[in-house]
C-alpha cells in the first residue's frame, strides 16, 4: 500500500446539481463550462450522470470545482441519489417560471437524507414569465426556508443565458465548502465512488470515478467491488489521458476485470496481488447515508419471483432483456418497468440486464421459450446476426435514445400482448311466462322483457332461482304475431330457442354478449 503522510490540503468541492426536468441544470453547466451539453443529449434531457471540472476566478484567486450533472427525469432517481452520495454540496435548481415541482421535492428529500448543505438556484430569471417571489413562496410551501424568509438556505437568481447571478452562485459554493472544511491527504491511496460504468466495444469494461480522498497514479490498481483495473489508461473528464488524479477529480479508468456496480466504493493499491485478494473478499461497503453501496434494485411485480398462488394465475410469462450503454441507465429502464401496473395474466420477467451491444446470444436467451421475448436497447447497437436470429425466433428488438419513448413503447406492447379474458356482459333479461312445446333441441316459449332487450340470434342463459340450468340461442322472435329482430323492455314475445334444456314458467332468460378485457 502507498505510505500515508500525515499532511492535509484543501480539496475542490464536489457539487451535485439536482432538480426537476427542464429547470435548467445542464444549461447552467453549459454557461459555466462554455460548452453545450444540452444539444449532445437526445431529446434535450440529460440521461447520464456526468462529471465536469470548472475553474472559478474571484478576488481570492482561482478555485477548482467539480460538478455532477444529474438527470431530472423522474426515472433517474437512483442516479440522483448516487450523485448526492458523492457530493459535498448540492445545488437545487428551481425554475423561477414554475417554482417547486415533483422532482424538486424528491431532490430535496434525497439532499436531506444524505445531510448535504445546499443552495437554491432560481433559474431563467431573464424569461418574461419569471416570478422569483412566487417561486420562493412555492418553496416555502414545501418546507424550504430561504434566507430572508425565516430560514438559512442560501439562494440566488441566475440566468444561464446572460450569466447574471452565476458568479455569486459559485462564490456561495466555495463558501459552503469552506464552512464544511473540505480537506484530503494528497499522498494517501486514492478512494472514492463509482458513479457510472459501461463496456466499451474496443477498450472493455470502463468506469467513471470520483476521487474523494488521496490520489490515483499510473502503475497502481483500482479495486471496486469484485472488479479491479490496472491504472494504465486513465482519462480526465474531457477524455484526455492523464497520469495522476487528485481528490475532487472525476476520472475514467479503462480495463476492469469485471464491470463495477455503480455506487460501489473504490480504493487503490500498489500491486496486482493486493487487488486480486481484495476483489475476491470484497463485501458491500456502507455509504455515508448508511445504505450499502451496490444494491441491485428489486423489481417487484416485474422480475421479482412470484409466490405459488400468483404463479397459478399467470397465463403468459414474457421474458425481457435490458441492454444499455451505461449501467446506471439500466436502473432507469428498470424504474420505468416498475411503473407498469401488475397484471396476473402477464408476468414480465427480466432475464438479463447488462451493458453493451445486443448480441445473437441475447436473442437466443429470450427466444427459446414458449413465448418469444422482447429486447430493449438504450443507446446501444444491434449485431447483424442478432437481427437475423430475432426475425427467425419471433423476438422483438426495440432500441431507443430517450427514456420516456422506451416507457411508452413497452406499455403499449404489454397491453397488446396481455391475454384477454372473455367476459359475459348481460344486455337484456326476460321472464318466462309459458312453456308451449319442446322437441329435438328446440323449445317454444312465451315471455316478457324486463330489462334491456332480446335480439334475434342472441345467446341466452336460462336461469332458475339464480341457478343456470342451460343455454340457448334465439332462432325466431315474435311480438304481436309478427316476426321481429328485437323486443324492447316491457313487451311480451314468443320465441323459439335452440337448447337442450326445458325452460318453465317463472324461469328467466338472460341475454349476454362476450367482451374481451
Amino acid at each position: 500500500m502507498t505510505n500515508n503522510i500525515a499532511t492535509t490540503a484543501e480539496r475542490p468541492p464536489i457539487v451535485a446539481i439536482v432538480g426537476h426536468i427542464d429547470h435548467g441544470k445542464s444549461t447552467l453547466l453549459d454557461y459555466i463550462r462554455k460548452t453545450n451539453v444540452v444539444e449532445g443529449e437526445a431529446g434535450g434531457i440529460t440521461q447520464h450522470l456526468s462529471a465536469y471540472e470548472a475553474v472559478h476566478k474571484n478576488s481570492t484567486g482561482e478555485h477548482k470545482i467539480t460538478f455532477l450533472d444529474t438527470p431530472g427525469h423522474e426515472a433517474f432517481s437512483a442516479m440522483r441519489a448516487r450523485g448526492l452520495e458523492a457530493a459535498d454540496v448540492a445545488i437545487l435548481i428551481v425554475s423561477s417560471e414554475e417554482g417547486a415541482k415533483p422532482q424538486t421535492v424528491e431532490a430535496l428529500k434525497l439532499i436531506t437524507e444524505v445531510g448535504l448543505p445546499y443552495i437554491v438556484a432560481l433559474t431563467k430569471i431573464d424569461k418574461p414569465a419569471s416570478n422569483i417571489e412566487k417561486a420562493k413562496m412555492s418553496l416555502l410551501e414545501h418546507g424550504i426556508f430561504l434566507e430572508g424568509l425565516g430560514g438559512d438556505v442560501p439562494w440566488v437568481g441566475i440566468s444561464s443565458k446572460s450569466g447574471e447571478g452565476i458568479p455569486e452562485l459559485l462564490d456561495l459554493i466555495l463558501l459552503a465548502a469552506e464552512l464544511k472544511g473540505l480537506a484530503s491527504e494528497p499522498n494517501k491511496a486514492g478512494e472514492g465512488l463509482v458513479i457510472e460504468a459501461h463496456v466499451d466495444s474496443k477498450r472493455g469494461a470502463t468506469a467513471t470515478l470520483i476521487v474523494r480522498d488521496g490520489h490515483i497514479k499510473s502503475g497502481q490498481f483500482v479495486v471496486a467491488g469484485a472488479g479491479f483495473a490496472p491504472v494504465r489508461i486513465m482519462e480526465n473528464f474531457v477524455g484526455k489521458p492523464i497520469k495522476e488524479a487528485h481528490a475532487g477529480s472525476p476520472v475514467r479508468i479503462i480495463g476492469f476485470s469485471s464491470l463495477p456496480s455503480v455506487g460501489t466504493r473504490f480504493v487503490t493499491v500498489d500491486s496486482k496481488k493486493e487487488a486480486e485478494e481484495m476483489s475476491r473478499t470484497h463485501t458491500p461497503a456502507l455509504g455515508r447515508s448508511g445504505v450499502p453501496g451496490p444494491v441491485k434494485p428489486s423489481l417487484q411485480g416485474v422480475d421479482a419471483a412470484p409466490t405459488e398462488s400468483v404463479e397459478e394465475m399467470i397465463k403468459v410469462v414474457l421474458p425481457i432483456i435490458i441492454k444499455t450503454d451505461f449501467a446506471g441507465t439500466g436502473e432507469a429502464v428498470a424504474h420505468e418497468l416498475n411503473k407498469i401496473p401488475a397484471d396476473n395474466r402477464l408476468e414480465v420477467r427480466i432475464v438479463l440486464r447488462s451493458v453493451g451491444t445486443i448480441s445473437e446470444n441475447d436473442v437466443k436467451l429470450v427466444g427459446g421459450g414458449k413465448t418469444p421475448g422482447i429486447i430493449l436497447g438504450f443507446n446501444v447497437k444491434v449485431e447483424k446476426e442478432a437481427r437475423e436470429v430475432a426475425e427467425r425466433l419471433g423476438v422483438q428488438i426495440a432500441t431507443f435514445e430517450i427514456i420516456y419513448k422506451l416507457a411508452e413503447f413497452l406499455a403499449e406492447e404489454l397491453a397488446k400482448r396481455r391475454p384477454r379474458l372473455q367476459t359475459e356482459v348481460i344486455v337484456g333479461s326476460a321472464k318466462v311466462l309459458k312453456f308451449f312445446s319442446g322437441q329435438q333441441g328446440r323449445v317454444v316459449i312465451g315471455g316478457r322483457v324486463e330489462d334491456g332487450s332480446l335480439k334475434l340470434h342472441q345467446e341466452v342463459k336460462i336461469m332458475r332461482r339464480d341457478l343456470e340450468i342451460g343455454r340457448g340461442t334465439i332462432s325466431s322472435l315474435q311480438t304481436g304475431k309478427k316476426d321481429v329482430k328485437e323486443v324492447e323492455a316491457g313487451l311480451e314475445f314468443g320465441t323459439m330457442l335452440k337448447t337442450q334444456s326445458l325452460p318453465a314458467a317463472g324461469d328467466k332468460l338472460e341475454a349476454f354478449s362476450v367482451e374481451l378485457k
